[in-house]
């Protein structure tokens, strides 16, 4: 459906008599204003600024300049033509909010000098005069945040300026160009008005006159666009266009600081994880333009290409045209190689300057640039944001270059952004309907046909079928046919929910508590937005960024370079700490290998439960109502244990594996519908009654605390014993292979070592039993999960019993806190849009107060137990922050899911470079 086209007045075919009274007030308020604007500067430094062959800021004061201010400086410093300008601190936009939202006290005079000073380097005069000088303002943090804050350009322009510049240059038709161009740039970014009017005005002055390119348009066309623009403006701000050139320059300096906190600012700096900074700089720069006709130009471009990283000059120009209209997409740009056949020498001089540039900074270079009447000028240079491929490539060929040390090569490539290479993407020039937006929980991209149940994904996938599994949320229940699914879309949960957990353990693409979305399981339907979704629609889904989308959206598997393979082997060198992987099946254990990981630091064994056979074992061990019975029930799941970890083992042969013994409480194994629980009961022989009674026996009020981990070995000890039996029993048999071995038995949720010591003793009986019966000689380590806060407390006590700690920092962190992870999303975003905590403590870990816990037990474990082997097993395992915090604290190992191992081989080297740095 077409867009309803925006109301506006009609323009006068024949402005002249109705705009000329109008003119001449506006001249004449030019005149009276023009005195009020300078005032002479008093007051601290707040201003820096450049051009003219003077810089007073350099390319190490991002801090206090913005990048944008510190690298306008340093592009003057190294000679290159760069239209002068100053800076306004950071520290003002600080001063500018804390005093309500005005400039502060003080601040005026200063601008108004550095604008005189400006005049004196140019020889002309803002706001008059024959040779009329206009001004840009931009915005520039310290941190680049490109599109995110606000630019005004010809600040300063109004009719008697117009004509100047008209006279000056010798070209009008450019004058009123630039003159509409302000007015609608100065109703968006100052006023905060609707610029639709505007564009509809444009388009439809163009199709009146027959053309199909701004720059067709004639002086004339422009003329009256103008008062058409005016007019707008007018209608919709309520007053006229201000035509008093230091009323622009303060208005658009205020608009610049205001855009530090608008909605995608802030936004984009919480996606970032960028905090700590004061504010954005303002910078405010002689004006230069390329929409002076066919031997001016605006464009940007990269040393090198951002995309791929190959080392070729990447970019687009335009002829006639100002800098906007190349990011807007006005007007479709050409190739910057072209610009060597029309503008030749501009084009030289760019090259050398880009050349120059990247040598320099010693990174690639993202650059703004205008050609002026065959002269060029550049206005931008910062770091240039790339692909994870192209960081890769980039960094490793500047190695081979000669132009960086290894160290400082791994350093360029952040470790989270490895996350683009691991797993499947979409085709990134596929069309896309999103219906809904969620967390982006685990990352990779999806598309299959909506199944609304874990039976119905299992059923399809048998029949062929790629499926997405839509859930209100998930339950260990679901896991066949979440395995079975090509993604996972919940409406409920968060970033460490369930789904999230386990899709990021098994590398599968997961979008939960997506809002947007109702999913009505019985009916078999989801609704987003005016769509219905039934089950057999294709859907996508995007786990980097949270997307779902309606139809089959076409993907490309990730292929590691060898860059890639390079850069990795680099790291192995650099980096201390080991990484290991979450892994509980063959298949999982030779991903997990493939990228690098080094043993396995959590085998969960509850998830080898939920095959449909064995799922019906471990009923009848729960149902089971004398010990005998369930140790009938083992003896069953115990060959089928066995041939597990003997398949582990084989997959990691020679590194170490370590398992970890029943976790969850009973009650997540057992049939919860009446139809399954009929089921149940007649496969093992009893009342359904007498299933209701025990599933009811099971129910715990807060399950997390309740009746689980060590606990549960200690009131059914047969269990414990069939996995301990089953560990030993593939260990030895492996090792009778000759294959090198290394299991480690890990008891989970000790509190007290009393509890430790028991189930210790037990474990450690019947491992001797096991390897004397195959005569094997072979060294079984039993530890430990730290995840109680007691037992961080209490280390030295539990390091008596225990020949290593694992730390469990999802429960460390729920008991620490007092939060219950699956119930986090209904306050947490509100904690972090309120700032009460930095970020999600179940991302990255809570350094200041779980961590305190993970140091304490650190240092009393090894206080009664020299070399104790101490890891982390957490989700926390793959994020670079917490992999730094256990590289510091002395850890010797980290586990992560299989596919963000290379993430964590990656961030344990910048732990170790970084540490060395800083001594």
């Amino acid at each position: 459906m077409a867009a309803k086209r925006p109301s506006q007045k009609k323009a006068s075919a024949k402005p002249e008599k109705k705009n000329a009274k109008r003119a001449a007030g506006r001249r004449a308020t030019t005149s009276r204003r023009k005195t009020a604007g300078p005032a002479k500067a008093r007051g601290p430094k707040r201003i820096w600024f450049f051009g003219g062959g003077a810089a007073e800021g350099r390319a190490d004061m991002k801090e206090a300049l913005g990048g944008k201010g510190a690298n306008l400086a340093e592009m003057a410093r190294l000679g290159l033509p760069v239209p002068p300008g100053f800076t306004i601190g950071t520290a003002v936009c600080a001063e500018y909010w804390s005093g309500g939202g005005s400039l502060p006290k003080g601040l005026w005079p200063q601008i108004c000098a550095n604008v005189r000073r400006m005049e004196k380097t140019l020889g002309g005069a803002f706001g008059g005069g024959e040779s009329p000088i206009l001004v840009s303002v931009r915005s520039g943090a310290a941190v680049s945040m490109p599109g995110m804050m606000e630019t005004v350009l010809n600040v300063g322009l109004n009719d008697v300026t117009r004509e100047a510049l008209a006279k000056k240059s010798g070209n009008r038709r450019m004058a009123l160009d630039s003159q509409r161009r302000l007015i609608q740039m100065f109703a968006r970014v100052v006023l905060d008005l609707d610029i639709r009017e505007y564009e509809y005005a444009l388009e439809s002055l163009k199709h009146r006159k027959g053309v199909w390119e701004d720059t067709e348009l004639t002086e004339a066309d422009l003329e009256e666009l103008v008062e058409t623009y005016r007019e707008i403006f007018e209608s919709r701000a309520g007053h006229e266009f201000p035509e008093d050139p230091w009323e622009q320059l303060r208005m658009a300096v205020e608009a610049v600081f205001r855009s530090w906190n608008c909605d995608r600012a802030i936004r984009y700096r919480d996606l970032n994880r960028i905090s700590g900074l004061v504010g954005t700089a303002v910078n405010v720069q002689a004006m230069v333009f390329g929409n002076m006709g066919k031997t001016s130009a605006t464009g940007v471009c990269f040393t090198r290409d951002p995309s791929t990283g190959r080392n070729v000059f990447y970019g687009e120009f335009l002829l006639n045209a100002q800098g906007e209209d190349v990011v807007a997409g006005i007007r479709t740009p050409r190739p910057i190689a072209q610009m060597k056949r029309v503008l030749p020498k501009p084009y030289a001089d760019l090259v050398r300057a880009k050349d120059l540039l990247e040598g320099h900074y010693g990174d690639v270079q993202d650059m703004e640039f205008t050609v002026q009447e065959g002269q060029l000028f550049m206005l931008q240079t910062r770091t240039g944001k790339r692909t994870a491929g192209a960081a890769i490539r980039i960094a490793v060929e500047m190695v081979h270059e000669g132009r960086l040390k290894k160290r400082d090569a791994l350093l360029r490539v952040e470790p989270h952004t490895l996350d683009q290479l691991l797993h499947p993407t979409f085709e990134k020039k596929a069309a896309k309907n999103i219906l809904a937006r969620g967390l982006p929980a685990s990352p990779g991209a999806a598309s299959g046909r909506a199944v609304f149940s874990a039976d119905e994904a299992e059923d399809w996938v048998a029949r062929g079928e790629s499926v997405i599994l839509c859930r209100d949320e998930t339950s260990p229940e679901d896991i066949g046919g979440m395995y079975a699914a090509n993604g996972i879309l919940t409406s409920r949960g968060g970033m460490t929910s369930h789904a999230a957990v386990v899709a990021r353990g098994m590398g599968k693409c997961c979008v939960a508590g997506c809002s947007g979305t109702e999913i009505d399981v019985n009916a078999r339907r989801m609704r987003a937005g005016n769509e219905e979704i039934v089950e057999g629609d294709w859907i996508s889904l995007d786990g980097s960024t949270g997307d779902v989308m309606l139809g089959r959206v076409p993907t490309e598997r990730p292929r590691l370079s060898k860059h890639f393979n390079e850069l990795m082997g680099w790291a192995d060198e650099a980096r201390r700490l080991k990484v290991r992987a979450n892994a509980e099946t063959p298949h999982d254990a030779k991903v997990a290998r493939g990228f690098g990981a080094e043993g396995i630091g959590l085998c969960r064994t509850e998830h080898m439960f939920f095959d449909e056979e064995r799922i019906a074992i471990v009923r009848e061990m729960i149902l089971a109502d004398t010990a005998d019975a369930r140790e009938t029930a083992l003896a069953k799941l115990l060959p089928v244990q066995q041939q597990d970890f003997e398949a582990i083992f084989r997959a990691m042969k020679g590194l170490p594996v370590t398992v970890r013994l029943l976790d969850p409480p009973l009650h997540e194994f057992v049939p919860l519908t009446a139809e399954s629980q009929a089921t149940t009961a007649a496969a093992i022989g009893i009342s359904e009654e007498a299933v209701k009674r025990r599933v009811e026996a099971l129910r715990e009020m807060n399950p997390m605390m309740g009746h689980r981990g060590c606990r549960l070995g200690i009131s059914y000890p047969e269990i414990y014993d069939m996995q301990v039996r089953a560990i030993a029993r593939a260990a030895a048999r492996c090792a009778k292979r000759k294959l090198d071995v290394r299991p480690e038995i890990m008891i989970p949720l000790v509190g007290h070592v009393n509890e430790l010591a028991l189930l210790e003793a037990r474990a450690r009986r019947i491992v001797r039993e096991e390897l004397q019966a195959a005569d094997v000689k072979l060294k079984v380590l039993i530890g430990t999960m730290i995840e109680i806060p007691r037992a961080a407390l209490t280390a030295d006590e539990i390091a008596t019993k225990a020949e290593f700690f694992s730390f469990g920092t999802n429960d460390l962190t729920q008991l620490t806190f007092g939060f219950s992870r699956d119930d986090t999303n209904a306050f947490l975003p509100d904690y972090l849009a309120q700032k009460i905590l930095p970020e999600d403590p179940f991302q990255s870990l809570d350094q200041s107060g779980v961590g305190q816990l993970v140091e304490i037990a650190i240092e009393r474990g090894r206080s009664v137990r020299k070399g104790l082997k101490i890891g982390i097993c957490g989700e926390h395992g793959g994020d670079p922050a917490s992999v730094d915090f256990c590289h510091r604290v002395g850890m010797d190992y980290v586990s992560c899911s299989p596919f963000r191992v290379p993430i964590a081989r990656l961030a344990a080297a910048h732990a170790a470079i970084l540490a060395r740095r800083r001594r």
